[in-house]
């Protein structure tokens, strides 16, 4: 009896290794299934790097058009991979690079700490807003030319509007140092503030809008 028990007691933990290992066996990889539309189209699948916004200009179909028949939430960015229905789409529209207007850059090295559309100070964010992780620089996503500059507007402190001619703008709010004024016409890439915080909110981050018109995007949608 005393023998039984002695190799008991050193042969379940070896039991209980090999039911871990199976339990911890990779199950097999399922591709997630096509979504099913009845609408004519064609789907696209999202390569690295592409944004709802370039994906939109291939086809020539309208981005708010794509992400709602997706039904794409406004806090949710695509993924390489991805499966997208592009409707009303026959084929790709293979356009040079000089008909392809020039792309939005993600303004700050940093994360996002509030997203579209979501709560922010009482108020729903109609951009995001990203704290830094390393660089404070601020960088003009998009060529265009400062069209606005308040050092003091509402509860963003410093902020700058660059318009880049296509009904587009970019809003860059909450910064501590600006370095362009009203008139400046910036390239993509070019540091245009550093981050900062404002007297009625004293937390540093970068508070970023794109806008089509007057009407603010989901920014996920046109960065990288």
């Amino acid at each position: 009896m005393f023998k039984h028990k002695f190799l008991l007691f050193y042969l379940l933990p070896t039991i209980y290794y090999l039911l871990f290992l199976i339990g911890c066996a990779t199950a097999p990889y399922i591709a997630p299934s096509k979504p099913q539309f009845t609408m004519p189209g064609i789907y696209h699948r999202v390569e690295k790097g592409q944004t709802l916004w370039r994906i939109s200009k291939i086809y020539n179909v309208d981005l708010d058009e794509i992400a709602r028949t997706n039904r794409i939430p406004d806090a949710t960015s695509i993924e390489p991979g991805q499966l997208i229905f592009i409707p009303s789409a026959q084929k790709k529209q293979y356009l040079s690079k000089q008909t392809f207007a020039e792309g939005f850059s993600w303004p700050l090295k940093g994360r996002v700490i509030t997203s579209f559309g979501q709560t922010f100070n009482d108020m729903i964010n109609k951009g995001i807003n990203m704290q830094r992780v390393r660089s404070e620089e601020v960088i003009a996503s998009r060529s265009g030319k400062v069209t606005f500059y308040d050092s003091n507007f509402e509860n963003f402190g410093k902020t700058i509007i660059i318009d880049h001619g296509d009904g587009f703008s970019t809003v860059y709010a909450k910064n501590s140092e600006v370095f362009v004024k009203i008139g400046d016409y910036v390239q993509r890439g070019t540091v245009i503030a550093k981050v900062g915080s404002s007297d009625r909110d004293k937390n540093t981050y970068l508070h970023f809008e794109i806008r089509k018109g007057h009407i603010p995007q989901n920014p996920y949608f046109y960065l990288p």
